[in-house]
């Protein structure tokens, strides 16, 4: 394994372990909502905070449940990120503070820009039984953390196919194609499902780091068993790798430098300091204008959890 950036190494037993001083993998956290519906949550974790601008990750599903049945999240505010959905199984609502109504399908995504402030709901439509998603967020750079809310739904994704596996680019660019959903840091998402039973290689950009994380089935990223049950990390420094996919499986990788300032994360807001985080639950509490309204939801609005004494800032 040569690359000009770094150390040329003169073995497969040096080439493996300098790799693997590179890669690191880390269990899953779950936890059960709505109905009966089962979410794996990769980040943030204690073994890994943030990749690049990605801050948050959680795959939920699949799960079937009767019509009437299905996620209902009631009216709850973010500040400072951009929400990510993408869609693999099932519907959903998604109607906020914008006056935006979006219902999701498989194979697209949704993305609210946060920004300063808003507020949204997310609800399984009456005639729906499945769902099956993950749901990101991004923390926006410092120039952005207060830009103004919007919403962006995409239909489409651009998809390319290789060694038997089709390459959904969700954020970014990958294999010379771009993706249309507008972030504001360098990132990658790519949803890799394999037709068959495979081995590819991909190519990485060396300043990211990466991470790996099953969303059916199993797969092997450089020798590491891939699960639902765990996440691999790759740490900056890696310019290519090789992933084992198994006919059926689905992976996706995350990328992106790593973020330009520590943050703080809680409950649904992501900021700088713990001050600013306070504030934003006070008015949130206080039913001030900066979240908005949601009038037709017919339920009670999500109440905000205590505020903790001290918080660490993350990186």
């Amino acid at each position: 394994m040569t690359n000009s950036n770094y150390i040329e190494l003169s073995n497969s037993d040096d080439c493996e372990k300098y790799v693997n001083q590179f890669i690191q993998e880390f269990p899953l956290r779950s936890a059960e909502i709505g109905q009966g519906t089962i979410i794996k949550r990769a980040l943030p974790s204690r073994h890994k905070r943030l990749i690049g601008a990605w801050c948050f990750l959680d795959h939920a599903g699949p799960v079937t449940f009767p019509q009437g049945d299905g996620l209902d999240v009631g009216p709850h505010p973010h500040m400072g990120l951009q929400t990510f959905t993408w869609m693999i199984e099932g519907t959903m609502m998604h109607t906020d503070s914008l006056g935006t109504k979006q219902l999701i399908r498989p194979k697209q995504v949704n993305l609210m820009t946060a920004g300063y402030g808003i507020s949204h709901t997310e609800v399984a439509p009456e005639t729906e039984t499945h769902m099956h998603a993950a749901q990101l967020w991004i923390a926006l750079p410092d120039d952005k953390i207060n830009m103004a809310p919007r919403f962006d739904h995409y239909p489409e994704l651009p998809v390319v196919e290789k060694d038997q596996v089709e390459f959904t680019v969700l954020v970014g660019e990958f294999f010379k194609t771009k993706s249309p959903v507008a972030v504001h840091t360098e990132l990658l998402g790519v949803d890799l499902t394999a037709k068959e039973s495979t081995t590819t290689r991909l190519q990485l950009n060396p300043t990211f780091e990466h991470g790996f994380m099953a969303l059916d089935g199993t797969a092997v990223v450089n020798g590491h068993e891939l699960t639902e049950d765990n996440m691999v990390v790759l740490e900056p420094g890696l310019a290519e790798i090789e992933i084992q996919l198994h006919a059926g499986s689905r992976i996706l990788l995350l990328g992106g430098e790593p973020f330009e300032s520590p943050i703080l994360l809680w409950w649904n807001f992501v900021g700088r300091t713990q001050e600013e985080l306070s504030l934003a639950r006070d008015q949130w509490i206080n039913q001030d204008q900066r979240f908005g309204d949601i009038a037709d939801y017919p339920g009670p609005r999500l109440e905000a959890p205590a505020f903790p004494d001290k918080m660490r800032a993350s990186r």
